[in-house]
């Protein structure tokens, strides 16, 4: 198949590879407003590798580029880009003379576009993903509401987790091998020095990776492009943060070959939207380049960036009806302040090491060594024998009280006590926060006097202690980007890459809340089962030690890209090829008593070899008018975090894992007149073999150990969720529409129309502590629910006003509709129906009703809603001969303060029809679904200085 792919190209190569008469382009750009030429503008002829940044005195040459219509793209940060239509012609260069760039008054909104939209992004729940992060780079209509106006919805764009987009670093893959996510937080706060950025939307090639079905970005932090000045700025908000301020310098390259920037930001909130949301966090970059020669030049980038914030809980419906959708039960007083027991803290400083080679005027090789090191933690309450610290934990709650069942003569009767709710409800209220002097307390006897009189209290055993679940990570990343032009009509593109990570995985403790020690044993085992580490049984461990569990990852990714692009008069089209190896083994570094014979030393190693193929064409109708078509078949190597179930105690390994099958493709028309820029889209995904894992406490399982009795006296155990087989298929239309009303006044409508939809009926597996094993659940009847996560449809209109005198104000109004509940697999599957039936009596459950059951598994659809937004802005020049400007850019999201849901999922407590029953019985569920909610109305203002 690979010597057939590439027989092929090579003859395509030679019968499309004609030589083709060629002619010139140059000209000046200066800036509108004084007139004076500017430096490093970056200048490319769409749809080919040729690109130049403009010299000291504005001027730029191309020479050699293929004769006919071609599109001449100007930018610059802060300027709005130029795109034009050229006409060339064979053995002529083409004079454009002065090209005038006007300053972009609206940049600081691209700037600010993580600001606005980061909403707790990448959680525990994966529902809160957002795609808004990829899309800073480009200027679509369509992309551009979708990352900041329907961002603030946690809307994905084609309904695609970020998983399946690329976003990469002077050509360094970011995505992180664990979850294939890219870690924003990595270069948070840094938006000046990550603004010089590319983006390819879908399935378009791209010059440094193949990429992914969602799109590649690409933040090129090379000292030399950026434009030179200092900038500093000053923010509020009352989003996750408060403040920020940041402050930018780039040096521009001297006469001695030197180029270098430097920035740095805080952000900090003593508490952000949500209560008990603390915030805090420091950014750090620099980034040296020095020009040997004309042909070698080497760039070094360093950023450290570190970030701690308090995170929000998802709640249940009775919880916000008691307490209010902004409620946050992570957090309680302590000495007068707020404290929150679930932090996630991030730092994990890179290093990258550039070589940029011009091997002769149409090749260009860049070469990058990087490493990444630091480490995550995600904080939470650990206890050992003693009461739940979670305000809402269910024994807590007035629904426990109301949804009672006691058997009587074999059967589950209702016997609900309303005067204890009523308590209970009572005191919840009161008491809805963690309760950290409790927990002190526990960790302390009280002192008396001779006569019994109480005199204080003394650190004993920690019985309550805050951890941390810590990931310290070790990444050496090396890859090439070749890029050269074959002939006039055909450019060549090619990366190789290799990854190395080691990563440390284990708990660490973090406070032992006045106590002295920390006894690490699992308290819902007994005997050799309740020991983490046999080889070190009933250890006592303080803050700073690990505990509970200790294991290494190690893995090894290989990737390699080939790319031919074939640019004529009327058509341009594309062929791309990769391959990838990916290997995981996993190392543990304690003997679980749980699984004795498979926790400590490694795994076996799981290997993944994956191939992908892709192919475009863009057929010119006119200079204005484009016909457009990208498809794709490709695997993608499971990621770590689905091929072990159950890394923190053995090393079991998915049974039957394979590699995803992705195939699709897009078709879309594009118009870009001087008052019209459109495009309409449709497109079409399928996602084929995923595996995802999850963990949760369930009850009505089952399961029984060795001796054939229930686990845990009733059947009810701690799980590792593991579904395969699962297939997803997302189709829809994009509609992007920009109009230049008049000069001044411009008009948007943008409009996404998806249908996201499972497409397979998965098999369930558990892999359950208690009995020691994986069961398989079978089929679970998940086709044609929706895909969670997402608004499956969005709409926004907009009008903007740019006045000459350099301000500017807009709105927009957007719909959001039909995102849906994460469903529960094992709920789908035979057991909700069958009482015990894979290890008990095989029977089904008597007298279902199944109208109920019907009503019980249906996915709930969140209800629509509106968003009104307000943006605007106003700058000054502070000085006729140079660009030194003062101006500030403010926006109001959500003006009405709508409620709305951006997630939730069903939790898989319940695990069969009897269960379910009984939470329905009183008025509130116990184990009802959880919601994640929007923000309310939020501003943003930002004033700044550039110099």
């Amino acid at each position: 198949m690979k010597k057939l792919v590439f027989s092929i190209l090579l003859v395509m190569q030679v019968f499309f590879g004609f030589a083709q008469n060629s002619g010139g382009v140059k000209g000046v750009v200066v800036d509108s407003k004084t007139q004076k030429p500017l430096q490093s503008v970056i200048v490319t002829i769409q749809n080919t590798s040729l690109m130049k940044l403009t010299a000291s005195d504005g001027a730029f040459v191309f020479e050699n580029v293929p004769q006919g219509s071609q599109l001449l793209q100007i930018k610059s940060e802060g300027y709005t880009q130029q795109l034009l239509n050229i006409e060339l012609t064979s053995g002529e260069v083409l004079d454009l003379g002065i090209v005038v760039l006007e300053f972009d008054i609206t940049s600081e909104q691209q700037l600010s576009l993580i600001t606005i939209t980061e909403n707790d992004l990448g959680d525990d729940n994966s529902g809160s993903e957002s795609t808004a992060g990829l899309l800073q780079a480009t200027r679509d209509a369509f992309l551009q509401a979708s990352a900041f106006n329907f961002g603030q919805a946690r809307f994905r764009v084609r309904g695609l987790d970020n998983e399946y987009g690329a976003t990469m670093i002077n050509g360094v893959m970011m995505n992180k091998l664990y979850d294939g996510r890219p870690q924003w937080g990595n270069w948070g706060g840094l938006n000046d020095a990550t603004r010089n950025q590319e983006f390819t939307n879908g399935l378009a090639p791209s010059d440094y990776t193949f990429g992914g079905i969602l799109g590649t970005q690409e933040i090129n932090t090379r000292a030399s492009v950026y434009r030179p000045g200092s900038r500093v700025s000053f923010s509020g908000t009352n989003t996750n943060y408060n403040w920020r301020m940041m402050g930018t310098h780039a040096s521009g390259m001297n006469k001695n070959g030197w180029a270098y920037v430097i920035s740095a930001g805080r952000r900090w909130a003593e508490e952000g939207y949500f209560e008990g949301t603390d915030y805090s966090a420091n950014s750090f970059f620099a980034s040296v380049e020095k020009r040997i020669n004309s042909k070698h030049s080497l760039n070094l980038t360093s950023i450290y960036a570190e970030n701690s914030r308090g995170k929000n809980s998802p709640n249940t419906r009775e919880v916000n009806d008691l307490m209010g959708t902004d409620y946050n039960s992570y957090w309680g007083w302590q000495d007068g302040k707020k404290r929150n027991s679930r932090d996630k803290d991030l730092v994990e400083p890179m290093a990258i090491l550039g070589h940029y080679w011009k091997i002769n005027s149409k090749t260009l090789l860049n070469t990058n060594i990087a490493y990444q090191t630091g480490k995550i933690g995600n904080s939470r309450l650990d206890f050992n024998n003693v009461t739940n610290p979670d305000p809402t934990y269910y024994r807590n709650l007035p629904s426990y009280y109301t949804t009672l069942h006691t058997t009587i003569d074999g059967v589950p009767t209702w016997t609900p006590n309303f005067e204890e709710a009523d308590r209970i409800r009572n005191r919840f209220v009161a008491n809805s926060q963690i309760n950290w002097q409790a927990m002190y307390e526990a960790n302390s006897v009280p002192i008396t006097d001779s006569n019994g009189n109480f005199i204080g209290r003394t650190p004993s055993e920690s019985v309550y202690v805050l951890y941390e679940d810590r990931t310290d990570d070790d990444l050496f990343t090396v890859n090439s980007i070749l890029n050269t032009q074959l002939s006039d009509n055909i450019v060549f593109n090619a990366s190789a890459s290799y990854r190395n990570l080691k990563s440390n995985n284990f708990q660490n403790l973090l406070d032992l809340l006045g106590g002295l020690y920390y006894r690490d044993i699992d308290p819902f085992f007994q005997g050799n089962q309740s020991q983490p580490d046999l080889n070190n049984p009933n250890r006592l461990v303080g803050e700073g030690d690990k505990y509970g569990y200790n294991y290494n990852i190690l893995a090894t990714s290989i990737d390699a890209f080939t790319q031919f692009k074939f640019n004529y008069n009327k058509v341009d089209f594309y062929l791309s090829q990769s391959y990838s190896r990916n290997e995981y083994q996993r190392e543990g570094l304690y003997r679980n008593g749980i699984y004795p014979q498979n926790s400590l030393g490694k795994s076996r190693k799981v290997e993944f070899d994956n191939f992908g193929f892709k192919g475009g064409m863009t057929y010119k109708l006119s200079g204005r008018h484009l016909f457009d078509v990208n498809a794709v078949y490709m695997t993608k190597a499971p990621t770590i975090r689905n091929t072990f179930p159950n890394a923190r105690l053995n090393n079991q390994i998915v049974n039957g894992l394979t590699s995803e099958t992705i195939s699709g493709g897009d078709v879309s028309y594009i118009i870009r007149a001087p008052k019209l820029k459109a495009r309409l889209t449709g497109y079409y995904s399928k996602i084929q073999d995923a595996t995802e894992v999850g963990f949760f406490f369930a009850e009505g399982l089952g399961v029984v150990d060795d001796t054939g009795q229930l686990a845990s006296g009733n059947g009810n155990a701690f799980v590792a969720e593991i579904v395969t087989g699962l297939d997803k298929k997302n189709m829809g239309l994009e509609l992007g529409l920009e109009y230049q009303i008049t000069s001044t006044i411009k008009a948007t409508a943008v409009a996404a129309y998806g249908q996201y939809t499972f497409d397979s009926n998965p098999n369930v597996a558990l892999n359950v502590d208690n009995v020691r094993r994986t069961i398989n659940y079978g089929r679970a009847t998940m086709k044609d629910y929706k895909q969670p996560g997402t608004p499956q449809q969005a709409y926004s209109l907009g009008l903007e006003y740019r006045d000459p005198r350099f301000w500017w104000i807009g709105a927009n109004v957007n719909y959001l509709a039909d995102n849906y509940m994460d469903i529960s697999a094992i709920m789908r599957t035979d057991n909700f129906f069958d009482n015990d039936q894979i290890f008990i009596d095989n029977l089904p459950f008597d007298n279902v009703d199944e109208d109920l059951a019907r009503q019980y598994l249906k996915q709930e659809k969140f209800d629509s809603f509106y968003l009104v937004n307000l943006v605007g802005g106003k700058s000054w020049r502070i000085s006729k001969k140079n660009r030194n400007t003062v101006g500030f850019f403010a926006s109001v999201n959500n003006v009405f303060d709508v409620q709305y849901i951006t997630g939730g999922f069903e939790q898989g407590r319940n695990a069969n029809y009897s269960q379910v029953q009984q939470d329905y019985a009183g008025d509130t569920r116990s184990f009802g679904p959880k919601y994640f909610y929007g923000y309310g109305r939020t501003y943003f203002v930002n004033f700044y200085l550039n110099f």
